[in-house]
């Protein structure tokens, strides 16, 4: 078999997909029958000798986790949250969970600061003037696809769960290099890529579900509430929601906690694509999408194994940095991001 194995390599060593499938330029098979046999042989033999040599890659992560997790609550204003200092609406996150971890308190969406182009600068590391509504896909290939190709991994282990429907778009690239490669699973809304989104709580279950069957190794998860009643102009409803999204996370942070798989073997990240507009700006909290102070202005709080604890640091940092530190922690390259890596988050 290792005889025959190396004679099929040094065979089709030359050949490429495009000589396989166009046979007749290099034989003259006496009919249409042979032909068809000789093309199906040898493409099979392609696969298999590619499929055979293709490249194991070995982490070489001396990080202690195995699993990363990004949630995005949707378009709070900072003010809401860690800018009020006694944690109205966010009891869970300042007064309980910040001491596991570490706050950047002057956090920062330095691009477009709208959902897609937000979400697209945390998957990519790259800021893009994207459209909002679902139909473009990013420029750059995002930290799910060079994932899933550096471990050969299942795209099971990389997944993207959105309440809104349109972020399906962070699953691929119009890169032709990677275009339809190399994509993780999703579950944004039950149609996938549609304007009919799901509400949280489905989100929250999807979530749920995936810790207890099969918890990816890298996970975005999107909470939409917070921004729905926002642009609604709904004060109140936003308010709760922002409660609603604090209550969410904690929850997913004990759940993560009480396995014995995944406990001291995860870390959580929790961000936000974008902020609103401070009082007095333009219709205030109802919308965002400038360069505004109160749009750029959000937070970053991260735990887990290999993070500092009850530590807030007020130096900057910004969306396209999430990406590359997970890529530097779980051992793999992002040659197209344009973040860097947060080292002040790390024990060690």
């Amino acid at each position: 078999m290792a005889d025959f194995k190396k004679w099929l390599e040094k065979e089709c060593s030359h050949f490429n997909i495009g000589d396989l499938l166009n046979f007749g330029n290099f034989v003259k098979p006496k009919s249409r029958r042979m032909r068809r046999s000789l093309v199906v042989f040898f493409s099979l033999t392609y696969f298999l000798v590619g499929f055979q040599n293709s490249p194991k890659v070995e982490t070489t992560s001396k990080f202690q986790s195995e699993y990363y997790m990004i949630v995005i609550i949707d378009g709070p204003r900072f003010s809401e949250t860690f800018g009020d200092t006694s944690y109205t609406y966010i009891p869970k996150m300042g007064r309980e969970l910040a001491k596991e971890g570490v706050l950047f308190y002057n956090f920062r969406n330095n691009g477009p600061t709208y959902t897609n182009a937000g979400h697209t600068a945390i998957t990519t590391g790259h800021y893009q003037h994207i459209s909002n509504g679902g139909k473009q896909l990013p420029k750059r290939p995002s930290i799910f696809s060079y994932y899933l190709k550096s471990f050969n991994a299942d795209k099971s282990d990389a997944y993207i769960v959105s309440s809104k429907g349109k972020l399906e778009i962070l699953a691929n690239t119009k890169n032709k290099k990677w275009w339809n490669t190399y994509m993780p699973m999703t579950y944004c809304g039950e149609k996938g890529n549609s304007s009919n989104y799901i509400n949280d709580e489905q989100t929250y279950n999807k979530v749920n579900s995936l810790i207890e069957t099969h918890m990816p190794r890298i996970m975005l998860v999107n909470f939409l509430v917070v921004d729905s009643y926002g642009h609604a102009n709904e004060w109140e409803a936003y308010l709760s929601s922002i409660q609603k999204c604090d209550q969410f996370v904690y929850n997913i942070w004990n759940k993560i906690q009480s396995s014995p798989k995944l406990r001291n073997k995860t870390t959580l990240f929790i961000t936000n694509d974008h902020g609103r507009h401070l009082d007095g700006h333009k219709d205030g909290f109802v919308n965002h999408g400038d360069r505004c102070e109160g749009c750029r202005h959000i937070s970053l709080l991260a735990m887990g194994p290999d993070i500092r604890k009850n530590v807030v640091i007020r130096e900057g940092g910004e969306l396209i940095d999430i990406s590359k530190t997970i890529a530097h922690m779980i051992g793999f390259d992002i040659p197209t991001s344009d973040g860097r890596v947060l080292t002040e988050l790390f024990a060690n």
